[in-house]
């Protein structure tokens, strides 16, 4: 089949992935101990078992498993994903003002990854087994190997308690403003280090493979200087895994940025999910897992378009 049916094809099998992803989110969640309820009642000893018991009929909460999920499912397919119990808000909106900081806290990581990943990878395969190549893999199976978290409270320690120079907590401004951008650098570089680690170790692989292929010795024999056949001919051939990788990570940075988010404080849909799941909050766990879902599944068709636009040779047969 072509690209465009490739494409629509995939496109085709959303729905069905996000309803599995949802049946299984909204079963796991159930299988959980408490509810809302609880956790509202747990706050305020007063509420006696009569009240507690109108507070679930009222959310609905006394109905069989299947009703729940059927009248939530008949809610998402009109736009409407419920309200927070605890707060009384649209789940989507609480969603959608949460966005905008996940957003930036990936972008920041993503282009981390990539302007460290690239000119490393480069540099290693050109010093292949030399020191400078040595250094750098040691440095990306460091940077694959160290847990998020565990560099998150690393650098709150050495930079904002020791050296200073960064707030211990978010200000509390927009997100545009210089002093939150200028917060988002430590735990950007968190969320970026993994991936910038892999990215660079495909590149390094890559490019020392396309540096012992004969169309770079038959360049070199034309007389062309290195630079033009590294930059012009072998970075474009090793790129092809570099971007469905860096595509593919980028829906990773997005949904592994929970556990960075609550480290740092930062006030994106990562330490939203934390809270829902603490607070039991069932409508805000569905809108935040259904939207990752469809990020990852997005993004991977994304790298899959990139493979075949960077690669001609690909035909979706």
């Amino acid at each position: 089949m072509g690209l465009q049916r490739f494409i629509l094809k995939r496109l085709l099998l959303i729905p069905p992935i996000l309803f599995g992803v949802s049946i299984v989110t909204f079963a796991l969640v159930h299988l959980t101990p408490g509810d809302p309820v609880s956790q509202m009642v747990a706050m305020n000893p007063n509420v006696d078992a009569a009240q507690e018991a109108e507070l679930r009929a009222r959310y609905g909460l006394d109905d069989p498993l299947v009703v729940q999920y059927v009248d939530w499912m008949a809610g998402v397919l009109q736009g409407d994903f419920g309200e927070v119990y605890g707060s009384s808000q649209d789940a989507a909106g609480v969603l959608v003002a949460r966005l905008p900081e996940t957003i930036a806290l990936g972008l920041f990581g993503w282009v981390f990854a990539l302007v460290i990943a690239i000119p490393t990878g480069i540099y290693a395969a050109v010093k292949k087994d030399q020191l400078g190549d040595t250094v750098s893999r040691f440095l990306a199976l460091s940077g694959i190997s160290i847990p998020n978290f565990w560099l998150g409270l690393m650098l709150i320690l050495l930079f904002p308690l020791t050296l200073g120079g960064w707030p211990v907590l978010p200000p509390r401004e927009s997100l545009a403003s210089p002093a939150m951008l200028w917060y988002l650098v430590l735990p950007g570089i968190t969320v970026g280090t993994a991936s910038a680690a892999a990215i660079m170790r495909v590149m390094r692989t890559s490019m020392a493979e396309e540096l012992n292929k004969e169309y770079v010795t038959a360049a070199r024999a034309k007389g062309l200087p290195e630079r033009t056949i590294i930059l012009k001919h072998v970075l474009r051939n090793s790129l092809i895994s570099v971007v469905t990788l860096a595509a593919t990570l980028t829906a990773g940075i997005v949904a592994g940025s929970v556990v960075v988010e609550v480290v740092f404080s930062w006030p994106g849909l990562g330490r939203e999910f934390v809270d829902a799941i603490h607070g039991r909050e069932i409508n805000l766990i569905m809108a935040i897992t259904l939207f990752i879902g469809l990020f990852i599944v997005i993004m991977n068709l994304v790298a899959d378009v990139l493979y075949a636009m960077l690669d001609p040779r690909i035909r979706y047969d």
